[in-house]
């Protein structure tokens, strides 16, 4: 017999925003559609990367989705709210690992990981973090 994980819950999660459920964003079955997920982690990632109008890119920069993984843990059934929870779980040199849980009325729906790139605009080329934008992130770096 397999074990059930164990779910985070959303004050593990130092980042949170909120994101209204749609009745577009519904499938076939009623419920918010799996496709929606990854918005909301859309949502999280870019809601913690311009937070307060800090300047993690720098000049020319811009940050680039490399991965994103969901695990589904429930189905949300519209009408409503969800919020998002994101922390920081490690830092490259040009790169951001972040951990992120959809939370229906204060229960995990999904979670996940993204993986971020900070990359050059003009070359298209990984770039990296300047002192100050490190400094920032390994500061909110979960323990």
């Amino acid at each position: 017999m397999s074990e059930k994980p164990i779910l985070p819950v959303l004050a593990e999660f130092p980042f949170r925003t909120r994101d209204k459920l749609r009745y577009g964003d519904t499938d076939r079955q009623g419920h918010v559609n799996n496709a929606v997920f990854a918005t909301f982690f859309e949502t999280a990632r870019v809601d913690m990367l311009m937070a307060g109008g800090v300047d993690l890119m720098g000049e020319g920069g811009a940050f680039v989705l490399a991965r994103l993984v969901i695990d589904f843990v429930q189905e949300i059934n519209w009408p409503g709210e969800v919020e998002i929870g994101t922390r920081i779980t490690s830092v490259g040199r040009s790169s951001l690992r972040l951990d992120h849980a959809v939370f229906d009325q204060g229960v995990c729906a999904a979670r996940g990981e993204s993986v971020v790139v900070l990359t050059d605009t003009a070359t298209r080329k990984s770039k990296p973090f300047s002192d100050w934008a490190r400094a920032w992130l390994e500061a909110r770096l979960r323990a």
